[in-house]
């Protein structure tokens, strides 16, 4: 899930000649859902949201206080168009989720946020409507976050099983085998290589 999240005076959604939507300061969000995303990249990005610390307090301190901490309001926006990859000059936006999945998974979030704070300080637009959004930043200040999924790509997967699967391995030998597989190796190496061991009892014999 890729997150553009703006500090904002005011911001307004219009689609058509209607009014749908407004705060005062607050978050404007911008919200792309992909099609790997999970309930528990939706959890990670609500509590972002609400506890990033992008306020100032009230003796004028900068970036100690939350929207929470505040009580400003957050206007949420779904807009695939963050998933695109380029191909050329173009934009691609397979990797969004369908809107028949991303609706419910969106409401979910925004159900998810009004649960967490106060219902009626998150606004909405209007979900796969061509919107006019109005945003004057305050700062200004954007940050852009993207939820921490692991690859869902089948062969990076499988690299990574065969990685775990080299390390237990490695860890199931003892230490004398593993001592001494890394002395064979250096010995069919250089055939003048001693191991440790050896050097020890070189030692030993010259005394």
């Amino acid at each position: 899930m890729r997150v553009i999240i703006q500090r904002v005076t005011k911001a307004t959604v219009t689609v058509g000649e209607e009014e749908i939507s407004s705060i005062g300061r607050g978050l404007c969000v911008l919200l792309g859902v992909s099609v790997e995303d999970t309930q528990k990249d939706a959890d990670y990005i609500v509590r972002k949201i609400l506890n990033l610390r992008l306020f100032e307090d009230e003796s004028g301190r900068a970036w100690t206080k939350s929207v929470m901490d505040r009580d400003f309001e957050v206007l949420c926006i779904s807009q695939f168009t963050l998933q695109c990859v380029l191909k050329g000059n173009k934009p691609d936006f397979h990797s969004a989720m369908p809107a028949e999945l991303a609706q419910p998974f969106y409401s979910s979030i925004l159900e998810n946020m009004r649960t967490s704070y106060k219902p009626e300080l998150i606004k909405d637009g209007k979900f796969g409507a061509y919107m006019q959004v109005q945003i004057q930043n305050d700062g200004p200040v954007t940050v852009e976050l993207t939820s921490p999924t692991g690859p869902s790509d089948p062969r990076q997967l499988s690299k990574q099983e065969k990685q775990h699967q080299r390390k237990e391995k490695t860890r199931s030998k003892g230490p004398s085998e593993s001592s001494r597989e890394k002395g064979a190796v250096r010995s069919r190496q250089d055939p003048n290589a001693s191991s440790g061991a050896d050097g020890d009892v070189s030692s030993e014999r010259e005394t």
